[in-house]
């Protein structure tokens, strides 16, 4: 099979499972929804010859994010209701946004038709700096360290406040 029919496959499959995530009126399976699109995201990594990367959207995103996603859903009890129509002026703004996102599109690929020979033999001269895993690794403990710990605590608050939140308190009548 060509890597542009896998591409194609997996890039519709991403792309449609996104749009289900939006649309889905059930939390849990729109939850589900959200990992067929991470995974299809990490199947274009892996088409791009970015395995770690790929190994990282299935470890992280898919495996410990959406996990927390379903944990959080079904500790809060939250079922999805009657939706409303929307609104006349949020399918307008729907509608401009797309415009300006295919006008996006059509600008970024006439730019790319546009550039010469040259400037590809240049862009293919870059070396990539920090290609192996130990580069990551001594990037993500060093420069990175603060900030990947100021999420784990931000994850850790949230999940903390989830708790909180969901607990059911017995007695609160007696105190108004």
């Amino acid at each position: 099979m060509s890597p542009d029919i896998l591409f194609y496959f997996f890039a519709a499959l991403t792309a449609g499972s996104a749009l289900a995530v939006v649309l889905n009126k059930n939390t849990i399976a729109s939850a589900l929804c959200l990992l067929v699109s991470l995974v299809g995201v990490a199947a274009i990594f892996v088409l791009l010859d970015a395995f770690l990367l790929a190994a990282l959207m299935v470890f992280v995103y898919a495996g410990a994010v959406v996990a927390l996603f379903l944990f959080i859903v079904m500790l809060l009890d939250t079922y999805g209701g009657d939706r409303k129509p929307f609104k006349k002026a949020t399918i307008v703004s729907s509608g401009f946004a797309l415009a300006l996102l295919v006008l996006g599109l059509v600008t970024f690929a006439d730019r790319g038709a546009l550039e010469t020979p040259a400037a590809e033999a240049s862009a293919t001269a870059v070396v990539p700096v920090g290609a192996s895993l130990r580069a990551y690794g001594e990037q993500l403990f060093t420069t990175y360290l603060l900030p990947v710990q100021i999420v784990g605590f931000l994850l850790l608050i949230a999940m903390l406040g989830v708790i909180v939140l969901s607990k059911k308190f017995e007695g609160l009548e007696d105190v108004k």
